[in-house]
């Protein structure tokens, strides 16, 4: 494994950073004040190429590798998670699944303007009574000759009032648990559609997350993604890569609340000197910085084996586990380093030590990927062929 950067990673990096820093950054304190998003920014990212970072060139992406969008995600989530969301469902969640999955005709009318940023997507899979476990949803679409009937309701649902395109989980026969989940793409214009914003939230407040509402929603079988019965494989394959931009995104956060501790414990006096000098506060560093570094060579290997087209459900997996509870670690430690600061928005501390704590429980809970790694240790779990792969870059 060859995990050093090309030109062309120093540059999505770099264009990533000061993206974030001139478009982000400025607007997330009245915007994580208030609740609320900003609904233009999804297309700016897209006006910028970064929705469409690791999508063929053929199909109006930049045709970048996995590794590249680790690192946007890296950057963007340095600035705010909400930022770093957008890219994991419109992205890692929605148009990776459709280009794996998808046939020629809906790569055209799907995934080409999603790739420009041109209609924005999201991944709809959670419901009310249902998360963990995926077997449990009960959205249902009946078929009718050519067409599928959907009904049903999915719960935190991020870009939910924003996106355009939805893709859909939702059974089309009950009967064989979860090998009779399909999945469905649906547009925003589909009669019965409807969404709302969920409100009150701990994290994440400057992004959007919301339900969405399907009654009697006519959806043609052209717009079924895979085969029926395939939803399952196609949703957990697609949390692959999900999980995979949260774990780059991890690191982002981390290195924001170092970069806010080491400038506070320098400025901070006590006890006739700066804080950085005390021996505790030195270790709450030390420990960020190092889980920085642990988080970087887990979400670089699941994108080093992304790019040579390998399974990587253990490793990402892996990643996502250790490194969100690293962040929530890390923010935990800067809160405590800036003391009853820490404690107020006067520093961004925490907002982060809100944010991180979320990733904890999206795209798979600490708990279900520890499952995950225990089965895998134990040997009662092994990555079976999927019928469509994930193209290599």
């Amino acid at each position: 494994m060859d995990f050093s950067f090309s030109e062309e990673h120093r540059m999505i990096q770099k264009s990533a950073r000061e993206f974030a820093i001139r478009e982000i950054a400025p607007m997330i304190p009245e915007l994580d004040a208030k609740e609320t998003h900003d609904p233009s920014l999804p297309a700016k990212m897209g006006q910028n190429g970064f929705l469409g970072l690791c999508i063929p060139k053929k199909y109006g992406g930049s045709g970048f590798d996995y590794l590249s969008l680790g690192l946007a995600c890296q950057e963007f989530e340095k600035i705010d998670t909400s930022a770093r969301v957008i890219l994991s469902v419109h992205l890692g969640l929605n148009s990776l699944a459709l280009l794996q999955w998808g046939n020629e005709e809906q790569k055209k009318r799907y995934l080409i303007p999603q790739a420009k940023g041109e209609k924005i997507a999201t991944f709809a899979l959670t419901e009310p009574n249902a998360g963990s476990d995926v077997a449990g949803i009960q959205t249902t679409a009946k078929r009718s000759g050519k067409n599928y009937l959907l009904n049903g309701e999915k719960m935190w649902i991020s870009l939910a009032d924003v996106a355009d395109h939805f893709l859909i989980f939702a059974y089309t026969d009950h009967s064989k648990g979860d090998k009779g989940i399909s999945a469905f793409i649906v547009e925003r214009g589909f009669k019965g559609v409807s969404t709302g914003t969920i409100h009150g939230k701990l994290g994440v407040r400057a992004g959007n997350t919301g339900f969405v509402s399907l009654s009697d929603v006519v959806v043609g079988e052209e717009n079924r993604l895979g085969e029926e019965g395939e939803g399952f494989s196609i949703a957990m394959s697609a949390l692959d890569n999900g999980r995979y931009t949260v774990a780059a995104g991890a690191v982002g956060l981390m290195e924001a609340c170092l970069e806010a501790s080491v400038k506070y414990a320098k400025e901070r006096m006590a006890f006739g000197k700066s804080i950085a000098e005390h021996q505790l506060v030195k270790k709450m560093i030390a420990e960020i910085s190092a889980d920085i570094e642990i988080g970087k060579l887990l979400y670089y290997r699941a994108g080093w084996l992304k790019n040579q087209g390998k399974r990587n459900t253990r490793e990402t997996s892996l990643a996502k586990l250790t490194n969100c509870t690293n962040a929530f670690q890390a923010a935990h430690n800067a809160l405590q380093i800036h003391g009853a600061y820490g404690y107020s928005r006067e520093f961004p501390v925490e907002r982060y030590f809100r944010n991180a704590r979320g990733a904890m429980i999206y795209e798979g809970t600490r708990e279900i990927h520890e499952l995950i790694q225990a089965d895998y240790a134990l040997g009662l779990r092994a990555d079976k062929p999927l019928r469509a792969e994930l193209p290599i870059p």
